[in-house]
């Protein structure tokens, strides 16, 4: 499997509050994840660090995952752990109290995939049947939208649209949306944060499905078009390729 991690600043932001990466292990399982921080001064930046950085000392003392539901096991108790872990810290110290983060990982084996969601950071998967998104936002606008009250459209322009229903670190028990699927070769994934979907829509998002090169160049042509559009946010995407090519690029930003 070839996996790819990239993160920007953006534009305005005067540091990055998004962290993530894409670790394999030994047998040639990968983790990515991307996690977009949230709280006040520098606090977002800790706590998509510590998201980050608990997963891969998760990951890297995990044995290779055989099953799927051994899989969303894991992935949902590293979760909550390291919710707990973001709480406690949080908790501990006044300058980062009630900071959070949403976090997006996926577990990605030779058979199956298995992701892990909280907040409006998203998975994408494209297969030969086409390109969908999997993950639901955990936002009161997609709220809104879900039970009819606005349009799609009305979303895109909402004053609350940034506003999380759920976060990572925020409450003592948080659920994350897991779910599994068939991974077959030439099957991709992109996990991102809004920093890109909120600039670069779904029509554009959907070159993964097709793209044949080098996934660095697509990263960093997707963090292109979202600063050339503002990049009012920091801009975070990880790419998995079920493909028999190694990972191009391991670590947390």
């Amino acid at each position: 499997m070839n996996g790819y991690f990239l993160t920007d600043q953006g534009q305005v932001r005067n540091h990055n509050e998004d962290a993530g990466g894409v670790f394999k292990n030994d047998a040639g399982q990968i983790l990515a994840v991307v996690a977009d921080g949230m709280g006040g001064h520098r606090a977002g930046d800790v706590a998509s660090q510590m998201a980050t950085s608990h997963l891969h000392k998760e990951w890297q003392s995990q044995e290779p995952l055989q099953s799927p539901e051994q899989s969303e096991e894991w992935l949902e108790r590293a979760i909550q752990s390291v919710n707990h872990e973001i709480k406690s810290y949080a908790g501990e110290r006044e300058e980062y109290y009630g900071m959070g983060t949403t976090v997006v990982a996926a577990v990605c084996t030779e058979a199956f995939v298995t992701i892990g969601h909280i907040g409006d950071s998203r998975c994408y998967f494209a297969n030969e049947f086409g390109f969908k998104q999997l993950t639901e936002d955990h936002s009161l606008v997609n709220e809104l939208v879900r039970t009819g009250q606005i349009s799609s459209e009305e979303a895109e322009q909402h004053p609350r649209k940034n506003v999380l229903l759920k976060a990572l670190g925020t409450e003592q028990d948080v659920q994350a949306d897991i779910q599994t699927l068939t991974f077959e070769e030439g099957n991709r994934l992109l996990l991102c944060s809004d920093g890109l979907t909120n600039k670069v829509g779904d029509e554009e998002l959907q070159e993964l499905s097709t793209f044949e090169g080098d996934w660095a160049d697509f990263c960093q042509r997707m963090v292109e078009k979202a600063n050339a559009r503002g990049g009012e946010d920091n801009i975070t995407l990880a790419v998995v390729h079920h493909s028999h090519d190694t990972v191009q690029k391991e670590g947390a930003e």
